[in-house]
């Protein structure tokens, strides 16, 4: 007889107040305190701070808790800007300087790299020097954003962000870290939507600032009434945006505007609102202009770029390269780079459909080799071609980490065979969130 799987509640059995100091933060920006050698995260303290916590979760190799009482503040503590900072699911780092966030960041990243990458233990995490971590601005720096939306009895619409580990919704007429055109939009959006008659039928809105103008999309579960489509189509013409409507969570049916673009290295990109895209321009350009320099490309490079989405890489890699081959999982993007590859008039790129997590040496594009790798995964990482990637043999892997612990995970592969870690840096894609991205760079020796 089959017996099918119950989750049970989780039990705290203490449920004390106890009294702790944080040590140091993880590397999603909880504190880290400890209880009986055990470490306890603890969301909302900073380093050296003591608390009454209460736990919420007790396992066997580690302990969450909740502050009931902070006893003391650290000099780094500092007043959010959000005035729904405390619900909010989306920030969780402003009560933390910048300055302190990048300085927690890259300690985060040296210990993951030392104790999982390089063999150190944490004492000796310093002792690979970080480059410079590549920076912009702190706030309004987010060009998009999804909202969740949900009409309730007696509220009317609720409009904004989750909370944390929660479906309620944190309603927001102001983002402090969302670009200034968007949060123009923000209170005339909502007032579109709650006066829709199907108002009900709404999923979600998402809001991108191209460089061509702001796009919003509409996400409906059911299709909109005529005095509803003229309402919308009234917005998008007074406001000036590009506007696309989503019956389906994979179809994108676009009303109004032209083709949403960006624009990096001289290179206009074009994309739709369900691609990929960087969100923080400035580190973006940064960002790519560090990757060009750290794989020191040269006009005779042949250059691999995996995972490689619309081209945001691939196509200043190819200003540069002999040839770029890019290479992404969903056949989409794959046509979206090829289409910009063409709009930017550049001909020695070609781009490829394959599941990067079967391996690439059955691809006829891997045959011929490569001299470079960039390698940009999503947080799962790359380990389903680490070896191959190796294999290839390139004199130099640079590898663009949106979750360190699988950046170290994969960084091993390489310096089993034989690459070496050269340079090393974070990436401050994402101010007052414990997002940590970076950048590594492995030379063949």
């Amino acid at each position: 007889m089959a017996r099918f799987f119950k989750p049970t509640k989780r039990i705290v059995s203490d449920t004390k107040h106890k009294e702790v100091t944080v040590t140091r933060l993880d590397h999603l920006g909880a504190g880290i305190a400890h209880l009986d050698r055990k470490p306890v995260f603890i969301p909302g303290l900073l380093p050296d701070e003591r608390a009454l916590v209460q736990l919420t979760d007790n396992k066997k190799q580690y302990a969450r808790a909740k502050v009931i009482k902070r006893l003391t503040d650290s000099p780094e503590r500092i007043t959010p800007q959000c005035p729904v900072y405390d619900q909010c699911g989306g920030c969780n780092l402003q009560h933390l300087s910048h300055s302190a966030q990048v300085s927690a960041k890259r300690q985060s990243l040296g210990e993951l790299m030392a104790k999982f990458a390089l063999g150190a233990d944490k004492e000796t995490a310093t002792a690979f020097e970080q480059e410079a971590p590549v920076t912009g601005e702190t706030w309004q720096y987010r060009r998009s954003a999804r909202f969740s939306l949900r009409v309730e009895s007696g509220k009317g619409l609720c409009f904004g962000f989750r909370q944390e580990q929660s479906k309620a919704i944190v309603d927001i007429d102001h983002c402090p870290v969302l670009a200034a055109s968007l949060n123009a939009l923000l209170p005339p959006l909502r007032e579109l939507l709650a006066q829709l008659q199907g108002r009900r039928n709404l999923g979600h809105v998402e809001l991108v600032e191209a460089d061509n103008g702001p796009v919003v999309l509409i996400r409906h579960l059911k299709p909109f009434s005529d005095p509803d489509m003229t309402r919308i189509q009234q917005f998008a013409d007074s406001h000036h945006v590009m506007l696309f409507l989503a019956p389906e969570p994979d179809e994108v049916i676009q009303l109004t505007g032209d083709m949403p673009s960006y624009t990096v290295n001289d290179l206009t990109l074009q994309f739709s609102p369900k691609d990929f895209i960087q969100v923080n321009r400035t580190v973006n350009a940064r960002m790519i202009a560090q990757a060009l320099d750290w794989l020191d490309i040269q006009p005779q490079d042949r250059v691999l770029d995996l995972f490689c989405g619309l081209g945001n890489f691939s196509l200043p890699l190819a200003q540069k390269a002999q040839q770029v081959v890019g290479v992404e999982g969903v056949d989409e993007m794959v046509q979206r780079a090829s289409a910009n590859a063409a709009l930017n008039q550049l001909t020695n790129t070609a781009f490829y459909q394959g599941n990067l997590e079967q391996g690439i040496e059955s691809f006829s594009w891997a045959r011929d080799g490569f001299d470079k790798v960039l390698l940009d995964p999503a947080r799962a990482g790359a380990a389903g071609v680490m070896k191959e990637v190796a294999a290839l043999s390139p004199s130099r892997i640079l590898y663009v980490s949106c979750n360190p612990s699988t950046l170290a995970r994969d960084s091993q592969v390489l310096l089993q065979q034989g690459y070496q870690l050269q340079r090393l840096g974070m990436l401050d894609m994402f101010p007052h969130t414990g997002h940590l991205e970076s950048m590594a760079l492995f030379i063949r020796t």
